[in-house]
């Protein structure tokens, strides 16, 4: 059996092309059940600036696009990228820009619980196909219901500074070691893919490192 290689994912889960680039990755790891990857999910927020409470979503797109008409335009791929993967995504629905501090604190945590995936998926899900508030802490506890944690011990860790700045920190680090966009996947700790491959990359790298 060929031993684990790490397959480290910078992501946000308010990046749309994140979660179309999980999707496919999670198509070539079914396809490939032999496949060697050790993955773990690590932050790194698009808006690192945004207040805490997030933003009115109106707000923001005219802000990072110049309005509706604007968004519409930088969105038409990621809508037609998405649909070819098989998702929806209701970016009608969606009225508010959270800060995705704490959505990563909830991964890490997750982690932890060897659950980081299922919370990934879920947040992905919750954000693109609920439109629901993923910077809302009562949001995020319910989230850590689905998956089964602890709702009640993560809302208290959501009042507290728990992990704040180790979340900050290692955000810091990702951006030192040059990356700037996401998701950027890190392969054994040295080789950058990045943005959302198709899953053909991925059996194609999965067969070069069984091979």
């Amino acid at each position: 059996m060929t031993d684990p290689i790490k397959l480290d994912i910078m992501s946000d889960p308010i990046c749309p092309w994140c979660y179309i680039g999980k999707t496919h990755l999670d198509k070539a790891l079914v396809d490939n059940p032999q496949h060697p990857f050790a993955i773990e999910w690590h932050p790194f927020q698009l808006n690192p600036t945004m207040p805490r409470s997030g933003m009115d979503r109106r707000e923001y797109l005219e802000h990072k696009f110049g309005g509706k008409e604007g968004a519409v335009r930088a969105y038409a791929p990621v809508v037609e990228s998405a649909e070819a993967a098989g998702l929806k995504i209701d970016f009608e629905g969606m009225r508010r820009t959270p800060n995705t501090l704490d959505a990563h604190r909830l991964i890490h945590w997750a982690g932890i619980e060897r659950k980081q995936n299922e919370a990934v998926d879920a947040l992905f899900h919750a954000y693109f196909a609920d439109a629901r508030d993923i910077g809302n802490p009562e949001v995020l506890a319910d989230i850590a219901d689905g998956i089964g944690m602890d709702a009640s011990l993560i809302t208290r860790l959501l009042q507290s500074d728990a992990d704040l700045e180790d979340i900050r920190d290692r955000d810091a680090h990702s951006r030192q070691m040059g990356i700037s966009s996401v998701p950027t996947f890190i392969v054994a700790g040295k080789h950058a893919v990045p943005g959302a491959q198709p899953p053909e990359l991925w059996t194609k790298v999965i067969a070069e490192l069984t091979a």
